[in-house]
């Protein structure tokens, strides 16, 4: 995707949006295309899963057009897992059918919707891959890791997820924002054991072992998931975003990080305003406004305050 001989080859900007099933994926393209349209950039959104269906959002390439899966599973046999992990080693083999696509659209900010198979983030190769050649394609892109905000009620669920996480982080190897979605529902599965800026920062991880004593199962595991709690916080790599894709501002938050990920807010691609170069500079506590409105909700203060947790923590 490179432009005439001795030209510089243009940049294309955009963020590969990934996650576990049911983690908001679609949403957040279709709410983060219309975000984005708002604020004068023209956006192309990219369905890269062959088994979504009834897309809600305008999508100018939808890899449905080369393969889906419910084809796969039909001509070979295949179950959904199988038939998935088939279906994007045929896309990384059709290459030139993607690079095609891409071409029709140029001067564009892109999103990539991406399958939720956790496989294919953690050991397989061919997105990784595939990402690989968008890079070289001149795309300047940043992972924007979902993941559902509800696993922080559960410090089992969460200690998962942030193994998950890491281990995504360093096989995709992008620019990477995590992000903790639908915090508008997480109300429905009880308050926080602490602050919301506990979860987003990942601090101090040896706090989650104490709630495994009341489970005599987990309890027989607390080795276990102290070494998983070290392996995390010895790489210091896994941190959060608050998402609520509703709300403007949560949304513009995400979209900050993203923009500084991937070095968008240092171009030149649209007419800059104080607010969004000013996102440039915010640093590592862009975050505290935006977490600051919920922790009153979604905090426990019933046996002690909010300032006593953060003086122990």
């Amino acid at each position: 995707m490179s432009g005439p001989t001795g030209a510089k080859p243009h940049l294309r900007f955009g963020q590969v949006v990934i996650g576990p099933p049911g983690s908001g994926k679609t949403t957040y393209c279709q709410g983060m295309q219309e975000f984005l349209t708002h604020l004068g950039r023209k956006v192309v959104v990219v369905n890269m899963d062959p088994a979504n269906e009834g897309i809600p959002y305008s999508c100018a390439v939808d890899v449905s057009e080369l393969v889906t899966l419910g084809d796969v599973m039909d001509g070979l046999k295949l179950g959904p897992n199988g038939g998935l992990l088939y279906c994007m080693e045929y896309l990384e083999a059709n290459l030139d059918w993607l690079e095609a696509k891409l071409k029709q659209h140029s001067d564009c900010y892109f999103l990539f919707d991406c399958p939720g198979q956790v496989e294919l983030y953690t050991h397989q190769s061919s997105i990784k891959n595939i990402f690989s050649q968008l890079e070289k394609w001149n795309f300047r892109l940043t992972t924007v890791h979902l993941v559902d905000s509800h696993y922080c009620a559960d410090p089992a669920k969460f200690i998962s997820v942030l193994c998950t996480t890491l281990s995504t982080m360093l096989h995709v190897e992008l620019p990477h924002v995590n992000v903790l979605s639908k915090m508008d529902l997480i109300e429905q599965y009880g308050k926080l054991a602490f602050n919301l800026d506990f979860y987003t920062e990942v601090m101090d991880l040896t706090y989650l072992l104490d709630h495994f004593a009341a489970d005599p199962f987990f309890k027989k595991f607390r080795h276990l998931n102290e070494k998983l709690l070290e392996v995390v916080q010895d790489y210091s790599l896994v941190s959060f975003v608050p998402l609520n894709v509703q709300d403007k501002d949560s949304m513009l938050q995400v979209l900050r990080t993203v923009d500084k990920a991937n070095g968008y807010c240092f171009g030149d691609l649209e007419e800059r305003n104080v607010q969004a170069m000013m996102s440039a500079a915010i640093g590592a506590d862009f975050q505290f406004s935006s977490s600051l409105g919920v922790e009153e909700k979604y905090v426990k203060t019933d046996k002690k305050t909010v300032e006593e947790e953060m003086m122990e923590l």
